[in-house]
């Protein structure tokens, strides 16, 4: 019989690689986390750790089985959840992900609508980049996520989109060429976002190999293109205000403006509680989301 220590003993060494560090995170004993470790294993009877030096790492097996194990404790949340709701002791609640354009520029007055509309539903929101939320949506730990397009090889659904417009944006005053683009700086969210994946595909289309700064936040880029450090590709949700006081200025490019859609995003192998359903309603009637 596996127990849920076990399993969380195991979810902690496969998300940190250490026995030691996740004996620190779970406040036990190192040998008793290595215990928990042996006796999952004895009782699955297949490998599911393995040395990589001084770290572990998941066998294929172990890979496998963590996906199971990290659903099995999103849906005991879930099912706690349900039955304080169903006594009346807490608020429904909605798990929302989104990456970070989304939740600068988008969630706020979508959270702040749905709240006013249905003040008695709580909303936790996790901010990350598209890894991150397609990972924690794939494993059932939100409900929700506002993002990109989802990958196509994971079980995850678009219910709606929205449109937004992807601008460059540069100093206020800078002069531009053509040349420019192959020669300024270009400031870059960090690897893993969507915004710096697609800002270097269309470096590849336009044949240019610009000199980088990476910053990991839409605001301190927005802040640095006005300071006069480079040129960016961003959302223009993110810099209307900008745009409107001359602090930035829209360049033309042979590749901008794109038009993007944002999506609403849920895993299609699990079922929508009630709250997130009201959610989904509210974000299509009122919010300019248009299903699929």
């Amino acid at each position: 019989m596996i127990s849920l220590y076990q399993l969380r003993a195991f979810l902690e060494t496969a998300r940190l690689g250490s026995v030691q560090e996740a004996a620190d995170a779970l406040v036990v004993s190192q040998p008793a986390v290595s215990a928990a470790l042996a006796s999952l294993q004895r009782s699955m009877g297949v490998r599911l750790t393995e040395r990589d030096g001084r770290k572990i790492r998941l066998t294929p097996a172990g890979k496998a089985f963590a996906v199971y194990g990290r659903r099995v404790f999103a849906l005991l949340d879930e099912g706690g959840r349900r039955a304080r709701e169903v006594s009346g002791e807490v608020v429904s609640r909605v798990g929302l992900a989104a990456v970070t354009t989304a939740a600068e520029h988008l969630v706020p007055q979508l959270l702040q609508s749905f709240r006013e509309l249905r003040p008695a539903v709580g909303v936790d929101l996790d901010v990350g980049n598209h890894e991150h939320v397609w990972d924690r949506l794939r494993h059932w730990e939100v409900d929700l996520v506002i993002a990109g397009r989802p990958p196509l090889d994971s079980p995850l659904t678009t219910l709606a989109t929205r449109k937004h417009e992807m601008i460059v944006i540069a100093p206020p005053g800078e002069r531009f060429s053509e040349l420019s683009l192959g020669t300024a700086t270009w400031l870059l969210r960090e690897p893993g976002s969507g915004t710096r994946a697609l800002t270097e595909e269309c470096f590849g289309a336009l044949g240019i190999d610009p000199p980088r700064l990476t910053i990991t936040s839409n605001g301190a880029i927005s802040a640095c293109v006005r300071a006069g450090l480079g040129y960016s590709l961003v959302s223009r949700d993110g810099v209307e205000a900008e745009l409107r006081s001359g602090a930035v200025q829209q360049i033309p490019t042979a590749f901008t403006p794109l038009d993007r859609e944002w999506h609403l995003v849920a895993a299609s192998d699990r079922d929508v509680p009630e709250a997130v359903a009201d959610f989904i309603a509210f974000a299509i009637e009122r919010c300019g989301f248009v299903t699929k």
